[in-house]
């Protein structure tokens, strides 16, 4: 029997929020011990809290941004994570996320997940912008990564239209498709196709949710405005429902490969 889901120990969005406060106190040449006098608080209460494990009160973060001369930054960022219905704040660090995960189970019906896009089909994808598509492709390192206690696992569930839908040229496509080809060939990645004919839950949206080391979840949603990073309980057990969905819809991977290698003959050579 399958380990039961636990709640977050800590929740991802103190954690990030933690991550923006030390980066912004480095930035300054600041110590922790520093800050703890100017807040007079502990050294080990702001370890805990640029560490994601303890909430920051309303009256430190003022005194912080005040001493790091933040201009109001660190309280905007503060006010975001506190706001009703928004548990996890629009600046949420999702590459870090990534990172930091044990595994990444991904649905998209729209376009080739970032994970997985070759540097061709990123750069057409975000009009020509060099710098967001480098941005992109570096994130790919994680799919490689080694020396780690608990590897990366990948699993990508592809709609059928994906492989078909023109993204800069047939060449472009072609070797993306190749390329789609090679990564279900690693050990950690495994790549599905879901036949595009039928209605299902995954037409509502792409998304990938990301399981850490401590077996807790994070999920990231597109919309049609921005993405949302969430770890509500609820949402969470939306989406896994729809993820079994999709699984017993997918083609097996063997079966996968063998339509990504129709598709690139008729439809990309």
């Amino acid at each position: 029997m399958p380990p039961r889901r636990q709640r977050p120990r800590e929740s991802p969005a103190l954690v990030a929020f933690g991550r923006q406060m030390r980066r912004m106190r480095e930035a300054k040449g600041a110590k922790q011990e520093t800050i703890a006098h100017i807040t007079k608080v502990s050294g080990p209460q702001v370890s805990r809290i640029e560490g994601g494990k303890k909430r920051a009160t309303r009256s430190f973060v003022v005194a912080v941004d005040d001493f790091l001369e933040a201009g109001g930054s660190l309280i905007s960022l503060w006010e975001d994570l506190n706001k009703d219905g928004h548990p996890v704040p629009i600046w949420f660090d999702w590459p870090q996320v990534e990172a930091d995960a044990t595994m990444l189970v991904c649905w998209q019906h729209s376009v080739i997940p970032g994970l997985a896009q070759t540097p061709a089909y990123a750069l057409a994808l975000l009009g020509g912008n060099q710098e967001a598509a480098d941005a992109r492709i570096s994130r790919q390192t994680i799919l490689t990564r080694e020396n780690d206690s608990i590897p990366l696992t990948v699993v990508l569930l592809l709609d059928e239209d994906v492989l078909r839908k023109p993204v800069g040229t047939s060449e472009t496509m072609r070797e993306q498709l190749e390329h789609l080809l090679e990564m279900s060939l690693l050990p950690n990645v495994t790549i599905q196709v879901v036949l595009s004919s039928g209605e299902h839950e995954g037409v509502l949206g792409d998304f990938v949710v990301a399981t850490m080391e401590d077996r807790t979840e994070v999920a990231y949603i597109e919309t049609a405005i921005r993405g949302i990073t969430t770890d509500n309980p609820a949402e969470l057990s939306t989406l896994a429902r729809t993820l079994v969905e999709l699984r017993s819809r997918a083609l097996t991977q063997a079966m996968s490969r063998e339509l990504i290698r129709k598709v690139i003959e008729e439809r990309w050579t």
